[in-house]
Formats: structure tokens, sequence, C-alpha cells
């Protein structure tokens, strides 16, 4: 899941779109999306066409106005007024001061409140579905599962909140306890990218929550829509249960937002979603100040297909997840290995699935496959196509800008390129999948961890053996390991993340709450001698 807003980087070339003046013609209000009657949703979500984007209790915002655009029809929907660095430092001090308040809140309290966010969440998940496939692209289906991933987060840490614990320790000490205690960070900065705006957000925003923080989010500049109506729904959960809005506050803005909160030592811990070129600048700024990070960077993800695979599950597998979501995954498959044996089958058979994706508008319940973000990705693309030409490879499928209105591209296969081929090395943020020939397991294996990303990683065989050797210690390096199923997707129950330059975080399940939280070892003397730790005495 992610690519940011963070700054410009090959990944995200962010359109922003600034008026002149808070006062525009009437002609121009008149052909935004959201004053079209098919659109009429977009005011039951509670935006109007200039939106307020910063909310720390209250609504406002003094910075630039944006206007976001449909990536299927390059027509302006509406507009957010970003953040300015004085709405930065006033929300920041708004935000601290309502963490004192959430903090003492006990913790199946906190749970309840996520939970009624969750039921919240349920009653727009249409609406809200609607608008990630208005304003980011990603088709209706994939627009509605998004929100119910922080549905179901919320449902997941429901319960966590009342399962968090430390470990009571036996103590060398007579008279003596010895345990672990887990308190929240504080403040959790939350920034991330335009192609998951709304489940990344949530699986940090549900978990930070029961653990006892409070949140500020800023997400991608061209998703700013989204953010304001996420927002909205959580506020009023906020509201009605008289805890202070601040708690999960919005700073909608561009570069100087992000680096004021990877710079800002009141930002406890920091959560970055986005390219790993922005993320090792965000990692070096907050390391700069001994602060915390998590980091949810590039992957440039494999799948394995060995001589023994089923292709019945394999096509569908690679077709999904190198297509979906017009490649602008971080877990899409960007590399298929095939054995040499099987190649050429698979290839025929993977070409002839592309030739059958329902390309057009993502809202379109019949479509699978909708435009790119941005005209930049539509331009990166192209340049990647061009690259792997140049380097030796052939292009069966695909490649090709669609002539239509729209960030619309064709899918593309490429082969015959070598396994360290430096656009194999490169990961495009687009639907551009590149098949190779392997020989041995060793081989494969091998592949898949030459590059520097280490996020998801998939194989497809039957043999027993090789599945347990793809789990262990010379297996994958990745921090998702697949065996059978594709790349993309993963269960809210498990950590998601991965490592190297992908950069090492955890989000979501397992013990990821951790991250969000600070650990103290506690020694409690409950009599009244001294007895010191190694049988040290002090006569």
């Amino acid at each position: 899941m992610q690519r940011l807003s963070f700054a410009l980087s090959r990944h995200v070339l962010l359109r922003k779109r600034i008026l002149a003046s808070c006062k525009r013609p009437a002609a121009f209000m008149s052909t935004l999306l959201i004053n079209q009657p098919q659109y009429a949703w977009l005011k039951d979500l509670g935006l109007k066409e200039e939106n307020e984007g910063v909310y720390n209790g209250i609504w406002g915002g003094r910075g630039e106005i944006v206007t976001t655009y449909c990536p299927a029809n390059a027509e302006p929907i509406a507009s957010v007024r970003q953040a300015s660095l004085e709405d930065y430092e006033e929300t920041i001090k708004k935000a601290k001061e309502a963490w004192k308040i959430w903090a003492d809140v006990p913790a199946p309290k906190r749970g309840e409140i996520v939970r009624q966010i969750g039921d919240a969440l349920r009653k727009k998940i249409k609406d809200l579905g609607s608008l990630v496939s208005l304003e980011m692209g990603k088709i209706f289906i994939e627009g509605v599962g998004e929100v119910q991933e922080y549905i179901d987060i919320c449902d997941y840490a429901v319960g966590l909140s009342r399962m968090i614990g430390g470990l009571v320790l036996p103590s060398e000490r007579p008279g003596h306890a010895l345990i672990e205690q887990w308190n929240p960070v504080g403040l959790v900065g939350i920034i991330t990218a335009f192609n998951f705006p709304v489940a990344v957000y949530g699986w940090n925003n549900a978990i930070a929550m029961i653990c006892g923080n409070a949140c500020l989010w800023k997400g991608a500049p061209t998703t700013s829509l989204i953010s304001v109506a996420v927002t909205k729904i959580v506020a009023k959960v906020l509201e009605d249960n008289k805890v202070p809005g601040a708690v999960c506050s919005l700073i909608c803005g561009g570069a100087d937002i992000g680096t004021a909160m990877a710079r800002d030592e009141r930002v406890d811990l920091l959560s970055f979603t986005g390219s790993t070129k922005v993320g090792k600048q965000v990692a070096l700024m907050v390391q700069e100040r001994f602060g915390r990070s998590l980091l949810e960077l590039g992957g440039n993800n494999a799948i394995v297909v060995f001589e023994d695979a089923d292709l019945n599950l394999v096509i569908p597998s690679a077709l999904f997840a190198a297509v979906g979501t017009a490649g602008q995954r971080c877990t899409t498959a960007r590399r298929l290995f095939l054995h040499e044996s099987i190649h050429d089958e698979v290839v025929e058979k993977l070409a002839k699935a592309y030739a059958q994706i329902r390309i057009g508008n993502p809202l379109d319940s019949t479509t699978l496959y909708g435009p790119l973000h941005t005209k930049e990705a539509v331009t990166m693309f192209l340049d990647a196509v061009e690259q792997a030409k140049q380097q030796g490879g052939s292009v069966v499928y695909g490649g090709k800008v669609l002539n239509r209105p729209g960030n619309y591209v064709e899918p593309a296969i490429v082969t015959g390129l070598p396994h360290n081929a430096s656009i194999v090395h490169t990961e495009t943020f687009a639907p551009i999948l590149y098949v190779l020939k392997f020989k041995t397991e060793e081989e494969g294996f091998a592949w898949n961890n030459e590059v520097k990303q280490g996020l998801s990683s998939s194989i497809f065989t039957r043999d027993l053996g090789r599945i347990f050797r793809w789990l262990g210690p010379k297996g994958s390096d990745c921090g998702v390991v697949n065996v059978n199923i594709p790349t993309s997707g993963a269960e809210i129950g498990g950590a998601f993340g991965g490592e190297k330059h992908t950069g090492g975080g955890r989000e979501s399940g397992s013990d990821s709450w951790k991250l969000y939280m600070r650990r103290s070892t506690c020694t409690i003397n409950y009599t009244k001698d001294l007895p010191l730790a190694q049988g040290i005495k002090f006569q």
C-alpha cells in the first residue's frame, strides 16, 4: 500500500492547481464536478466547492487553495485550502494539549470510541469509496475495499484495546517485582500517500488511538478531498463523545508541512508512507533529532513461478498483482520470473488475459482497470517502456497511451530483459511487468532478493520442501512472503511492511502496536531491605 505527497520524487510528481485568489470566476465554479447532479453524493460527505484543509477541533486553513482533478477525465472536482505554517504551529499545540486528556481515558473506552469511528465509516462506505475512485482513480470496488480496511482495523483495535499488556518477569532480588509497562508515545504524525488515501491512515490512526496517542495527519495534496471527508467522519464521533477534536488533527499541505513534521521534536513518532527516495530524506531529518519513524517505502516485488506450479492460479494472480490499481500499489508485481520450461506458455496466456481487461471509468462497476493518478505518472510510464526497449526488452503487450480523456495507458508486458537490467531494478510506479526466464531454484530466489527493496514476494509451486526453503533464512528477504497467492493484498491481522530500502516499518496487526508506544522496565521493591543486583554490597 503507498506513494507520497511529501516532496517531488520519481514516484510522486504533484499536480497542484493553485488559484490566484479566493474569489474565482463563476464559470470555473460551474465546471466543478461537485456541482454536477451525478456527483451530488460529494455533498453528502460534507464537501463543498472550497473546503477547509485544517482541523484541530475547529476547521480552518490560511494557505494556498489547491484544486484536485479527476484522473479519469481531467476535470476539476473541488478545492481545498491548505495549511500555512502558522496553521501547523497552532494545530500541533492543540494536538499536544488534546493528548493530555486522551491519555487519561482508559484503553477500553478509547477502543469504544474507535468502534464508533468504524461504524460511522460503515454508514458512508459507498460514498467514501466513490470519492476514492473519483479523486485517486482506482476502481470502485477497490475504493470501497480501502474504506473497509479502515473499518476492519477499527474492529481489530477494539479488541486490542483490552489486550495490551507487558510482561511480568522473575526478579533475582527477593521482595522485588520486575514488570514491563507500555505507555503511549504522545503525538503520532501520519503522512500518507495518494494511492491508499484512506486505508494507510486507518491502519495508523486506529492503532495509535487505542494506544493512547493523538494523531496529526497530512495526506497527499492530490487527494485532499478524501482527507477532509474522512476527517469529518472521525471528527463527528470525537465531538459526540466530548473528546477534543485535535486528538485526530488534519493538516493538508505540501512539502513545507511534511518537512516541519519530520523536524519537529513534538512529533513523537512519524509514520511516513511514500517513495524510498523521499523516505530516506524523512528518515534523516527524524534521526537528526533522535526521533522515531515508521517507514513504509518502495517495493520492487517479484513472483517466482516454478515448473510444477498450477497455472490456473498463476495467470489470474499475476494479472491482478501487476495491473490492480493500475500498477500503483507498493505491493504491485513488477517482476515475473518464469521457469524456462513454462515461460512461453505463461506469457501467451498472460497476454490473452491482459487483452480481456475492461478499461474504463473507475466508478463504473464493470471496470477492472482505471487511469493513472496524474499526467506525470503517464510520462513516467512511457519513459520506462522506452528504457526497457533500449535495454533489450520486447513489449509483447500494451505500453501505449490510450486516446481518450484522462490518464489512461495500456498495461505493459515486457520480455527478454536480463534480470539485472537497470530498468528491472527500478521501481516505476506504473503497470509494467518485466517477465524473465530462470533455470534453478537458487537462481529464482537470488533474483528475487537482488533488488534494494524488500516488501512483498511470492512463489508458485507444489514442492513442500521448496516452500519451506522459501520461507526460511535463505529464501525471500522480504517482509511479506507468499506462496501460491499474489504479491498484492494483505490481511490486517498480520504486520505489514518490508526490509532494506522498504524502510523496515510495520503497520496493522501482530505486535505492530508496540511501535506506537514506549516501553519501560520497572522494578518495584516492596520490602524494607535494599538488596542490590549481582549480589553487590556497599558496607
